[in-house]
């Protein structure tokens, strides 16, 4: 008991304490001592040992949830202790965990390969897991196999195989027992579930390990998994195809030598799997028995896997053999006209998957002469079918060329220069049979990109479109041929000059829009098209406000993105970037405007932050969050771009983050800012920059989905990104470093450090302010401490000199950091005395400040070099500074409790070295005297 009371306001005695207590079997004493000595400690290292040495108690004591929980704080401070992970370890272990207790072990294993006890406990859950593993595996299988068994217990069964194929011992086991050939069986089931259940069991067994995955493909064949693939059920097509894509990212991996599994060095070269592979999906193209969803998936496929994923990377060979082997069967379905006979089945978005598939290819190409094959090749087989007698053939002559232009527009522009081409056009748009027409005016609307073009349509098609528009009876041509009015009325964009209707056209062409927009009689293919309208009107601001003012168009607009159409995705991208205001435009001339409005033409205002109110009241987040989620060639980089600047300017006034990251935006943006144009990967950085700086990142990005944040914001302190995109990064850090030592790990392994340190030399004020803030919160990292313990920088000089700059955010930082170095580190005190011969009295200035938190720290860092050495301390002690402490120590008006009481501190600290001594009534004076 009289030791408890020595030590009560003391962690280290404390500490000692419960050791001492602990030996002798005192547990629920050393717990307590431990827990007062956390509630007491202000050292982050102390904290850790504290929590690993209550840890052990509470193991003792048999409870080890609260056992695994501090073993676990411990680690959150300092991964590499050894003893707290295998405390987490026996902790896991106990309470059944044991897939998360093996992990642990196994580590604790590699830091020290001799200790028998790490050893023991590794092959103990080793057997343990395996044992119980390898009981589950065969229970599954007993039932599956049971012919009598209800379908019930049998669906159970199979997704207890998922769950089991998820773990790296359940998926040996099941491979080990035969379980492809079961899962081969499965595959024949008429129950959807069970076949959705082999499926995703099979990319449990899949997932990154090559010989597993190589042995699977000789064993099923990929040309089962591509009838499975070809099935009508779509759930069951789109798992097949997500099988299929991890095996090849699998046999990828296994290329680069970034596999599991122990036989992957004895394996031949996977590349004859891979084409083979590649075969069979551009065989599925013109198959007849293949489902539309299943064909689609194929492309996405080959959209995901054949282009190179750098265009650094020389080799575009796979390229070449699949425009080779295949680019006439991509071709096949490019040109298929549902209407008629011939031709494979396709779903509404197969023409826009193929322009996106062609598109790919086509910019993956090296050379001219690559390219002029890839051209040559096209035009023979537009001319193929061009030149057959009949008008199927140039119906589906046409129709390719429809996807040729909306993917490689180049090509496209060649074959509809092709003799005789524009001519069937323009003929078959005035055909009376609803089929040519539609396929003619899709093709014109696509042919009028290029301003050239699109003058001479408007000067040979525009009566013939305003014909149909007014007298067709059917729905799908009329707003078809409303759409190729709109794409000429709005050619040149904001140009005055290119303008090819009179103005007021567009308004008109645009409420038209709208209504057939919210026409719900009207199929979503015949819809969209509406949406396309308003993609090219929307950059007239009058046309964006009045969208913007019709809460049921955007309703309709924003259903449709969710719909299965997934071709509206980038008309939806568009009209928003111009709603928003958020592309590059150069801002007009203010003299011109005012020429403009002296010769009364209408120069129309934007207002932007009318317009995303708007916006976010009709729910626009949600549908670009369902828009983000679609996995589809249709989703583009330039449409995730086009998502990105939406996002950004959505989140651009603080106020409405708030609801951008309730709707699930914060989420939607991690993928834009990794998979997305260079422009779209910065945009959707600098957004969840903005939400990182002003909401909680816990909240905005729960569990693991924070640690995926960090890359993109380091993306954006980079020289080829604005100032304001360095600050906002450099805030968002700042904050992420302040939770945990995790994030601050993730922080440095993306190797931040180097470049935030370079940011503290910028010139402008904030940025510099908020690059010495960030480094604040990483020097509570033991590896960040290390770069000042290292001898021959400037790094400390640089925080010392920043503490004495006139700028108080600066000074707060430089202060806040050299506070906590010196508190960690306390070499680096003795250090401080070297940098500038001003050292002491810029620290006097900060005693000396009007500022509190100022003051605090300046106290702070006093404290920590009187306590590092005696010297130190007699040096501060012979200047001004004891005065000031004196003054401080007495607290009063102005001085905040926590200062005067390490001013005091200070001062105690210099009456124990014997430097002052207590005069009566408890002032203070040097020691020398009487």
């Amino acid at each position: 008991m009289v030791r408890q009371r020595e030590g009560k306001g003391d962690p280290v005695a404390l500490k000692e304490e419960g050791n001492a207590l602990f030996k002798s079997g005192d547990l629920q004493g050393a717990v307590c001592c431990y827990t007062k000595a956390l509630k007491l400690s202000d050292s982050r290292t102390e904290t850790a040992v504290l929590h690993r040495n209550r840890s052990a108690c509470y193991l003792k004591l048999e409870e080890y949830s609260k056992a695994e929980a501090d073993a676990s704080k411990a680690l959150d401070t300092d991964p590499g202790d050894v003893k707290a992970r295998f405390r987490r370890a026996q902790s896991f272990q106990k309470l059944g965990r044991l897939d998360q207790a093996f992990l642990d072990a196994q580590r604790c294993a590699q830091l020290e390969p001799k200790n028998k006890l790490f050893q023991d406990l590794l092959r103990q859950l080793g057997s343990a897991q395996l044992n119980s593993t390898d009981a589950r595996v065969q229970q599954m299988f007993s039932l599956l196999l049971d012919a009598s068994a209800k379908d019930s217990d049998r669906q159970k069964a199979a997704q207890n195989l998922v769950v089991l194929s998820r773990e790296e011992a359940g998926a040996e086991q099941i491979f080990r027992n035969d379980g492809v050939k079961l899962i081969q069986r499965l595959l024949l089931s008429k129950q959807v579930e069970v076949v959705l259940s082999a499926l995703r069991t099979l990319v449990g067994l899949c997932t990154g390990h090559q010989s597993r995955t190589m042995a699977i493909v000789n064993e099923l064949g990929m040309e089962q998994l591509c009838t499975v693939m070809g099935s009508e059920a779509s759930t069951v097509s789109l798992a097949a195809c997500h099988l299929l894509q991890v095996m090849f990212e699998a046999l990828n991996a296994g290329m680069k030598k970034e596999v599991r599994g122990k036989d992957e060095a004895i394996l031949p070269e996977p590349s004859k799997e891979l084409r083979s592979m590649f075969r069979h999906l551009l065989e599925m193209m013109p198959a007849a028995n293949v489902s539309g969803s299943g064909r689609d998936s194929a492309i996405n496929l080959l959209v995901k896997q054949v282009p190179r994923k750098s265009l650094k990377n020389p080799d575009n060979s796979l390229t070449l053999w699949v425009i080779d082997q295949g680019l006439k069967k991509i071709l096949e379905v490019a040109g298929t006209v549902t209407e008629l006979s011939e031709g494979p089945p396709i779903t509404d978005n197969s023409h826009m998957n193929c322009s996106v598939l062609l598109s790919k290819l086509y910019d993956d190409l090296k050379s001219d002469k690559e390219r002029e094959n890839f051209t040559k090749l096209c035009e023979e087989y537009v001319q193929q079918h061009f030149s057959r007698p009949g008008i199927d053939g140039k119906l589906r002559a046409i129709q390719t060329v429809s996807v040729l232009l909306q993917g490689p527009s180049n090509v496209g522009n060649r074959t509809l220069e092709m003799s005789g081409m524009m001519d069937a056009v323009i003929s078959l748009c005035a055909s009376e049979d609803v089929t040519h027409q539609q396929v003619a005016v899709e093709a014109l609307i696509h042919a009028a990109d290029k301003a050239k073009r699109a003058s001479f349509i408007t000067a040979n098609g525009v009566a013939l479109l305003k014909d149909l528009y007014k007298k067709s009876e059917n729905d799908r041509i009329r707003v078809r041929a409303l759409v190729g009015l709109c794409k000429l009325g709005s050619a040149g964009g904001t140009d005055f000059s290119m303008k090819q209707f009179a103005e007021g056209s567009t308004l008109k062409l645009a409420k038209q829009c709208r209504k057939w927009l919210c026409n719900e009689s009207l199929p979503a293919t015949s819809r969209r098209w509406s949406v396309e309208g308003l993609a090219y009107l929307t950059l007239d601001a009058d046309v964006k406000e009045d969208l913007v003012e019709d809460k049921s168009a955007l309703l309709a607009m924003f259903e449709l993105a969710k719909s299965e159409d997934k071709t509206v995705l980038f008309a939806v991208g568009s009209t928003l970037v111009n709603c928003t205001n958020s592309y590059e435009v150069e801002k007009p001339d203010p003299q011109l405007v005012e020429l403009a409005k002296y010769a009364k033409q209408h120069v129309p205002e934007e207002h932007p932050k009318v317009l995303l109110v708007k916006l976010l009241e009709a729910g626009v987040v949600s549908a670009l969050v369902c828009m983000v989620k679609q996995e589809s060639p249709a989703l583009t980089e330039a449409c995730r771009e086009c998502i990105a600047r939406v996002f950004l300017a959505l989140v651009g006034r603080q106020e409405d983050r708030g609801t951008v990251v309730a709707q699930g935006g914060g989420k939607a943006l991690i993928p834009l800012a990794s998979d997305n144009t260079d422009v779209g990967k910065i945009k959707a950085a600098q957004a969840l920059a903005k939400i990182t700086i002003t909401s909680n990142p816990e909240i905005a990005f729960p569990g693991e989905r924070i640690y995926e944040v960090v890359r993109p914001l380091v993306s954006l302190l980079s020289l080829e990104c604005t100032l304001l995109q360095n600050f906002e990064a450099l805030m968002a850090l700042t904050n992420l470093a302040g939770i945990s030592e995790r994030l601050r790990q993730k922080i440095i392994k993306e190797k931040a450090v180097p470049k935030i340190e370079g940011y503290m030399f910028e010139e402008h004020d904030l940025v510099r302010a908020s690059a010495t803030e960030c480094m604040c919160n990483l020097v509570l990292s033991t590896e960040v401490q290390k770069l000042y313990l290292a001898t021959g920088n400037d790094r400390l000089k640089l925080l010392v000199l920043y503490s004495g700059e006139e700028d108080e955010r600066l000074r707060k930082a430089a202060a806040g950091t050299l506070a906590m170095l010196t508190a960690e580190q306390p070499e680096l005190c003795t250090r401080i005395t070297g940098t500038t011969t001003h050292w002491l009295e810029i620290l006097q200035a900060l005693l000396l400040s009007d500022l509190s938190d100022l003051r605090h720290r300046g106290v702070v860092i006093i404290q920590n070099m009187m306590q590092a050495e005696k010297s130190l301390a007699e040096t501060v002690m012979e200047s001004e500074a004891l005065e000031i402490l004196s003054v401080l120590a007495k607290g009063g008006e102005g001085t905040p409790e926590p200062v005067s009481k390490i001013a005091q501190n200070c001062l105690d600290k210099a009456v124990e070295y014997g430097i002052i001594r207590n005069r009566e009534g408890g002032e203070k004076g040097k020691g020398t005297e009487p």
